[in-house]
């Protein structure tokens, strides 16, 4: 992964508040790797990963006059994407269902699933649990999402987060005692 020039991107951040597309353009030069690294292991499909990234851009580069720190500009575009790629994850997964609802019937659900009522209550505990994930600190959010929503490894989290292994551990010990006691307090 390759060493990026904090000074010089801060510089590129100034530049670009004042209205320097150049300056912009450096900075997704600088940063497009790295950032599409992340959402496509996010969202394991290269063409979302592509819309993904354009959309996190756009929103940089509309939003880069609110941020107040240049050298928080790595964090804020990577805070950008992860809530984009987790909108387009929840999108597609509300498509898959939504096919998938209108495949079913009625009857094969109760056999499968169970009552209805049963169902309607679990999709209300993940709705509430997913909720709670999004309330906790992002980098907590964001890895217990990457771990049990998308399913990815310790490792390829870590990867995707330029953190190590055990901070990754870390980062789940933490998140998932906050929402304990967000859930059970």
């Amino acid at each position: 992964m390759e060493i990026l020039d904090y000074t010089y991107l801060n510089d590129l951040v100034v530049k670009a508040q004042q209205g320097s597309s150049n300056a912009f353009a450096e900075l997704y030069a600088a940063t497009y790797q790295r950032q599409y690294n992340y959402s496509l292991r996010y969202l394991r499909d290269v063409h979302l990963a592509q819309d993904a990234l354009q959309e996190s851009f756009i929103r940089a580069l509309r939003g880069i006059g609110t941020l107040h720190n240049p050298e928080l500009f790595i964090a804020w575009l990577g805070q950008i994407n992860f809530r984009v790629c987790y909108d387009f994850k929840q999108k597609q997964e509300r498509e898959i269902s939504a096919g998938m609802s209108e495949d079913l019937d009625l009857a094969g659900a109760h056999a499968r699933h169970g009552l209805p009522e049963e169902e309607a209550l679990a999709v209300d505990n993940r709705q509430y649990i997913l909720r709670q994930v999004m309330n906790l600190p992002v980098v907590e959010s964001q890895v217990i999402l990457m771990k049990y929503y998308q399913e990815m490894t310790l490792d390829e989290i870590g990867d995707c987060l330029n953190i190590s292994r055990s901070t990754v551990k870390r980062y789940l010990r933490a998140g998932k005692k906050h929402l304990q006691q967000m859930i059970f307090e």
